[in-house]
């Protein structure tokens, strides 16, 4: 693999043919699987887990020539070349008991930023919300084996295996349904809070689309910071969905709550908007005081195995979606721009 970190972003659009863009975002969300397609363009993802088998091999390398610029002869460059670098393996980071929780989390967006942005189109490991965490924890111990460029969904599962030994920082996720010249994009980050602020860790091809230090005072501060990052790059905030935090016990059995709240931010006035999420956070609050499921004992935990090596994936899902009511649509002031038809900017 190395070498394929540094491949530039994939340009062009290939449209969708079949059932509507909008059914499909939710029957993709519903799975777990919101990249599938990124602003038009469709990607893979290797379930074949890890090493990559040779079909998914080729396959990605045929995608990386059809959908890169100067695909063609980047394949050809890269394969052909008996002098590659060796690509640098970034450490865990490790911290003394006096670093604070602000200066841990910056140490662990800086091993995630390092593993660096999978631009190849084809994801390595396959997440799947629906699994329960125990599993999910499974798949972040193999990233940081295998040390892979990542995308935005992993980096959140890598971020919360990250944090667990950290029982002052809650974790959530927080994910963002934009839209740009005709296209939806998807994109998640792993909020935080601790000590009153609230911040996120992530990973994004833009530097203001992943991690925010520990210094927003409320959850409507951090999703205005998100809201004028996106309005910068020419997109319209339309959703932004927002989970439970999340257990520190990497052997929870439990599932991760993704979307307790789903806000339509496009037709909400900043007032009602900022009810919806005061309203959320005290959600999250009163989670904590709440009892969890026990752990399974350690000849269940061998049983059940890492999901790169077993077949079984829980199906149910043990949270309800709650649509929030949208009020009047709010105007976003957007940056003149030239015309973009068939240009997408992606996040």
């Amino acid at each position: 693999v190395p070498g394929l970190c540094w491949l530039p972003g994939g340009g062009g659009m290939l449209r969708a043919t079949v059932g509507s863009v909008e059914e499909r975002d939710e029957e993709q969300e519903d799975e777990g699987e919101e990249e599938l397609r990124d602003g038009g363009v469709p990607f893979y993802v290797n379930r074949g887990g890890l090493p990559v088998d040779e079909e998914t091999w080729e396959r990605m390398w045929r995608h990386v020539a059809r959908i890169h610029p100067n695909g063609e002869a980047l394949w050809k460059e890269i394969r052909g070349a008996t002098d590659l670098p060796k690509i640098p393996v970034p450490s865990v980071p490790t911290y003394q008991p006096t670093t604070t929780i602000p200066q841990r989390l910056e140490a662990i967006q800086k091993y995630i930023r390092e593993l660096q942005y999978n631009h190849t189109g084809t994801q390595f490991f396959e997440i799947k919300k629906s699994r329960p965490l125990t599993a999910l924890m499974d798949i972040a111990k193999e990233m940081t084996r295998e040390a892979l460029p990542i995308k935005c969904l992993e980096a959140v599962i890598l971020g919360i295996y990250l944090t667990n030994n950290m029982p002052g920082v809650e974790r959530f996720p927080l994910s963002f349904k934009s839209q740009f010249s005709g296209n939806h994009f998807h994109h998640i980050v792993l909020g935080v809070h601790s000590g009153g602020r609230f911040g996120a860790l992530g990973m994004s091809r833009r530097e203001d689309l992943m991690f925010k230090p520990l210094e927003f005072r409320t959850l409507m501060d951090l999703v205005q910071e998100y809201d004028g990052a996106y309005r910068g790059y020419w997109h319209t905030l339309h959703k932004v969905k927002i989970g439970q935090y999340v257990s520190h016990d990497p052997h929870s059995v439990e599932q991760i709550e993704w979307k307790h709240s789903i806000l339509d931010v496009d037709k909400l006035t900043k007032e009602e908007l900022r009810k919806e999420l005061e309203r959320h956070t005290r959600d999250m609050r009163l989670k904590i005081g709440k009892p969890v499921p026990p752990s399974p004992t350690k000849d269940r935990r061998n049983s059940m195995g890492s999901p790169l090596r077993g077949p079984g994936s829980p199906i149910r899902r043990i949270s309800r979606v709650e649509r929030r009511p949208s009020g009047e649509k709010k105007v976003l002031e957007q940056k003149s721009s030239a015309d973009m038809n068939g240009y997408q900017i992606r996040v």
